[in-house]
């Protein structure tokens, strides 16, 4: 089944099988009252710098080997960008230090980015967010200095992770090649994927949220993300912690742009974070292992990534692998 034929049979499906009540809306008093009811502070004791991360067990590791029948890899990273657009004010520097034209044998060159935001593919590490004076666990602002982190750091991440991915491809479910700017994506569309896909969600995996932000962008240019994008509305927030996911990933920041919850800019991103200690993988390019996917006729895959080891380090540009 081509990427063609899967769009259309998902959408007739879903006009047969209409949501049925409207989503249910979210304020700040619940978000506030999530985090407390979605915490996992203390549940793998209060020096835990890893979070979810501790659902990917040596047996999670196994399960998601075993998911590599094919041997076709894919990256999840959106390539480079090097020049200054409306959603990239920090382009990526590429400096050519030494180009061969002299006596020496290797050529050489240095990078500089400034990867936080929506242009380049990175994680976000749990020290990243602070809410009411707290980040994950209860670590307090003062944990951070211009040194860098000294709790919660990405270098918390150096074995880098191995687990199960699942993509959830809801521009498909939807029968169309990209959501629309600001459309938000609820609980019940993750549910209606699952039943359509046949891919439940278990503990310890890594979901992927396709927006088709990028072949939007390929089709129309790029837009400011942060004011208008397609993302997860708050309410996904309760569906993950149900499921005990590990980790969060999408092809944007994840959190639907305007968020829809009056007074909380991005409930995803803080109930992820520092509610239940899980990170996120934004910016991720997920046109490529969508088509694959399509291709396989499944939506589950072995997911490797290893961040750089930045001791105090708030996140790390990162490619993402999916292998089938």
């Amino acid at each position: 089944m081509n990427r063609r034929e899967l769009l259309t049979s998902l959408a007739a499906a879903a006009a047969v099988a209409p949501l049925d009540a409207a989503p249910a809306k979210a304020t700040k008093a619940d978000v506030e009252r999530w985090m407390k009811e979605l915490s996992n502070w203390g549940r793998w004791g209060q020096q835990d710098q890893l979070g979810t991360i501790n659902l990917i067990t040596p047996a999670k590791r196994k399960e998601a080997a075993g998911l590599v029948r094919e041997g076709v890899s894919v990256s999840l990273a959106h390539p480079v960008e090097k020049k200054n657009a409306v959603d990239n004010g920090s382009p990526f520097e590429h400096r050519m230090e030494d180009a061969g034209i002299w006596a020496h044998s290797f050529v050489l060159d240095s990078y500089h980015v400034n990867y936080h935001g929506f242009a380049h593919t990175h994680i976000d590490a749990l020290c990243h967010m602070f809410i009411n004076g707290k980040m994950y666990n209860g670590h307090a602002p003062s944990t951070v200095t211009k040194q860098g982190a000294s709790q919660l750091a990405i270098s918390a991440y150096r074995d880098g992770l191995f687990t199960r991915g699942v993509l959830m491809d809801i521009p498909a479910l939807k029968g169309k090649k990209y959501l629309d700017l600001g459309e938000a994506i609820h609980p019940e569309d993750l549910d209606a994927w699952e039943k359509k896909s046949g891919v439940k969600v278990r503990a310890g995996d890594a979901v992927l949220i396709h927006t088709g932000r990028w072949i939007r962008r390929a089709e129309k240019g790029p837009w400011d993300a942060s004011k208008q994008c397609a993302g997860l509305y708050g309410t996904c927030a309760k569906w993950f912690k149900q499921r005990d996911m590990a980790i969060l990933g999408s092809d944007a920041a994840s959190d639907v742009a305007p968020s829809g919850v009056d007074g909380v800019a991005q409930p995803i991103h803080q109930l992820s974070l520092v509610a239940m200690g899980m990170p996120i993988l934004d910016n991720l390019d997920l046109t490529a292992v969508s088509a694959q996917a399509a291709k396989s006729r499944r939506w589950e895959f072995l997911l490797t990534a290893a961040p750089l080891v930045v001791e105090g380090g708030t996140g790390s540009p990162l490619n993402p692998i999916a292998t089938f």
